[in-house]
């Protein structure tokens, strides 16, 4: 799969722990907002920088789309977002049986996190 079709998700090490005992993801935003945010490799960096300014302990969950297994909508972030920039929602857990590979996201020198591509 390469990175034009693949969808991803941040979590940090210890989510990502916590998900294997249970088989799925479902972050404790997801009874907030009844979805899990998800962001294609190219727009990760914004949500990243966002929410998790700083952190060292985060991995990347890469995905497949087709083995998600509930609705995935594409829309608006938030306000600073640039405005024609829609990201994917996934209305259900997320399951394990979706993700292809797993890797460290750290912050550059500057503590900024990259674009995956």
């Amino acid at each position: 799969m390469n990175s034009e079709q693949a969808l991803v998700h941040i979590c940090s090490r210890d989510e990502w722990n916590e998900a294997l005992g249970s088989g799925r993801r479902v972050p404790e935003s997801f009874g907030a907002d009844g979805f899990i945010h998800l962001s294609t490799p190219a727009q990760v960096h914004l949500p990243a920088n966002r929410l998790f300014a700083g952190r060292s302990d985060l991995v990347i969950l890469w995905l497949d789309p087709t083995a998600l297994g509930s609705p995935v909508l594409w829309e608006p972030g938030v306000p600073t977002d640039p405005s024609s920039m829609l990201f994917p929602h996934l209305y259900g857990p997320l399951p394990l049986a979706a993700v292809t590979s797993i890797e460290d996201y750290r912050p550059g020198a500057d503590g900024r996190f990259p674009a995956l591509v």
